[in-house]
Parts: C-alpha cells; structure tokens; sequence
C-alpha cells in the first residue's frame, strides 16, 4: 500500500469499497482527478491502493450512480463537471432559470427557418402538414459552456416574430413575452436518446452517445399549442429535479418503447 492511500485504513469501521469511495470524492473535490479527464484504470487503482479489484469496481459503480463519473465498457471512465440543476415543477424559461441561478446564460442560432410543418410537427403543433411554421435551432450554454442542442418549432403566427429579432441576443420566451404571446403553461417529457448526426455535429459528443432529452410542449391559456421543442442535454452537465409533497396528485403513464420517437 501507497502511503498516499493510508488514509483509507483509518475508517476501520467502513467496509473497503466505502472508503475507495470516500478517497475518490476527496480526489475529485481536490482537483487531483480534475474534470473532463479520465481517471486512473481499474488496474492502477488496485495497485495504488493494494486492493482487488471487487472493492474498486464497487467504488466506481458509487461513483457512476451519483454522477461523478462517466464511461467504462473498454475505455477508462472520465471525470465529470458540475452538474447544473433544473426544477423540472416550474414553467420558467432556460434563460430565466440560468439567471435565476447565477449563472449566465449563451447561445448561438444554428439556423432558423419558415416551411412547411410535416407530418411530425403538424402532429405536434395540432395543424395541418402544409400550414407553415418557425423552427430554430441553437446551440445553449451556461457560463461559456455548451450543454445543450434546442430544436424548438413555432405556429406560424407565433413563430414569425422570431425572424426579425436577434435569436442570439437572450431570451425567445422573454422577447414573444413582451409582444404579447401568451405562453401559459408547458408539458415536459424526460428520456434518453442516443445522439444523431446533429447533435453529433453541434454537441460534444460522438454519434450514438446518450444525452438527456426533455421534450416540451407550450400552449396559451386557452390550451392551444404553440411550441414543440426536443432540448438535449450533456447528461454530465445538466440535470431535473421534482420537488412534490405526499398530497401531490402526478401522472405517471407507461409507454410503448418503440413508440416514444
């Protein structure tokens, strides 16, 4: 054993994968594993701490569990940063909840465009194929960070209010706010989706890696629909949280895998 490591002896009431666990916080915390990079291998664990490797794997499945670290099946796992909080019980804008939050928010337009809805957003937006609507696309960060890819799309009376302003300047929620649209009240849908071309190409990421989707659905006071929007996040940087009480009356619906597309 490496004195470096000594320390994990002096818990002698935890069992050893609890106290790997402990040492690796405290190597996180420290910076001594910083953020973005991989840690040591499953081997050169077992070696500094003169360990198996059963109590290693268990500390590094903690890890996972609670977000600390990401990877594995054949490539040593990384490092992951802060991870930033959403209420998920709260219709509030990305950029309301970033500010609200401390932090700053950014983003960069992709493109925006006019067309023809298609099949899949006229069955989202409750119109026909060919009436037209806005869509955009943006790249979200927080702090100068990149942590999400927004796909959102507009009824066309709502969305053509987007073309002649600065999608990069702030806020869509605030500016459509200001002119009068009234945006009411939201449904979110959270899952995991594997990461197409697109986001491949505008994320961090590798085609195939999995990313947290929140699908969004904004109507007015009356009930209409007036976006759709498919938002994915870096799982490592973002993350929801539900606060409800024992009272709270929630819908909790089973789908069809195959039909959540």
């Amino acid at each position: 054993m490496k004195s470096q490591s000594s320390c994990i002896y002096n818990q002698p009431m935890k069992p050893l994968h609890e106290k790997l666990t402990a040492e690796f916080i405290t190597r996180i915390r420290d910076g001594v594993w910083p953020a973005g990079e991989p840690i040591p291998s499953e081997e050169q664990l077992c070696e500094d701490f003169g360990v198996s490797r059963g109590p290693v794997r268990q500390a590094l499945a903690q890890l996972r569990s609670e977000g600390l670290i990401l990877g594995g099946r054949g490539r040593r796992p990384r490092v992951t940063g802060e991870a930033y909080h959403q209420p998920a019980n709260v219709f509030i804008s990305f950029s309301a909840w970033a500010l609200g939050a401390g932090l700053v928010p950014g983003q960069r337009t992709v493109r925006i465009s006019r067309h023809a809805a298609g099949e899949e957003l006229a069955d989202r937006l409750g119109i026909e194929t060919m009436d037209p609507v806005v869509t955009l696309l943006r790249i979200r960060s927080l702090d100068g960070e990149v942590v999400m890819l927004e796909r959102s799309a507009w009824i066309d009376e709502v969305g053509r209010h987007l073309l002649t302003t600065d999608t990069d300047a702030g806020s869509t929620y605030a500016h459509l706010t200001a002119l009068g649209v009234d945006l009411f009240a939201a449904t979110h849908v959270f899952d995991a989706v594997a990461a197409d071309e697109t986001d491949a190409e505008h994320l961090p990421v590798s085609l195939g890696e999995p990313l947290l989707r929140e699908r969004r659905t904004t109507m007015n006071s009356e009930g209409r629909t007036l976006e759709f929007s498919d938002d994915r996040y870096l799982p490592e940087r973002a993350n929801f949280v539900v606060h409800n009480r024992r009272s709270d009356h929630g819908h909790l619906r089973l789908v069809d895998p195959t039909q959540t597309t």
